[in-house]
């Protein structure tokens, strides 16, 4: 068994945390945020006692880490009240959240040198995805302080670090230790399955997922408009 360190769990615990706050300053909805509790208390009870480690499970318990609620985002996505209440959700809120992503690459490239995570899943590999996280603060400066950069600009970042978010998902699926593992067979990727890195990809990852949708969504609705 291994062991997350003191340092990446507190790190990481604040980093949900704070996710979660800026999720909230986006939606101003209570009981979104108390929903999302509940499942983060759920999901870190479960990593606590080892649920998700357990190799010889059938099906794999690393599917029930990313696949139950990333379909429930997309699903979420496709209805009415969905929709509605990604429409209801504050641009500039929902762009500022991705500032996240810099201290997740943090901590992730630390659970790398714990030998918990392959070197692809951190921006020394194939993960670009801090650079979603450096360019947020400047995107909302551009577009919402000075104004210098339209929707359309907004609409290109977003879909752009969809893609980068789409690419280390990949790898991190393809690099978990299952029946369809393609990479990273020295070093796999198991640290996800400890407690509190269980919330990257139940927590942190729908959460950044949701405010990409709902952000392509609200400025082509914009655009339709004009």
């Amino acid at each position: 068994m291994a062991e997350i360190s003191i340092f990446i769990t507190i790190g990481f615990i604040l980093t949900t945390i704070a996710t979660i706050w800026l999720f909230f300053k986006a939606s101003g909805n209570r009981r979104v945020v108390l929903f999302i509790l509940l499942w983060s208390s759920i999901v870190g009870i479960l990593g606590l006692n080892g649920f998700y480690q357990k190799l010889d499970a059938v099906p794999p318990r690393f599917i029930f880490l990313l696949g139950p609620v990333l379909l429930f985002v997309l699903l979420l996505s496709m209805t009415k009240k969905g929709k509605k209440f990604m429409g209801s959700l504050d641009l500039k809120w929902l762009t500022l959240l991705h500032c996240i992503r810099v201290p997740v690459e943090l901590v992730l490239y630390f659970v790398f040198l714990e030998g918990l995570v392959p070197e692809l899943m951190t921006f020394e590999g194939y993960n670009f995805d801090i650079l979603s996280g450096l360019t947020a603060p400047i995107l909302y400066y551009l577009v919402f302080v000075k104004k210098k950069v339209g929707v359309n600009g907004l609409l290109l970042w977003n879909i752009i670090c969809l893609g980068l978010l789409l690419n280390i998902l990949t790898i991190a699926v393809l690099s978990a230790q299952t029946p369809i593992q393609k990479m990273a067979f020295d070093q796999p990727n198991i640290g996800v399955t400890y407690f509190p890195l269980v919330w990257l990809p139940t927590v942190v990852v729908p959460i950044v997922f949701l405010s990409h949708l709902a952000s392509i969504a609200q400025i082509l609705s914009l655009r339709k408009k004009n």
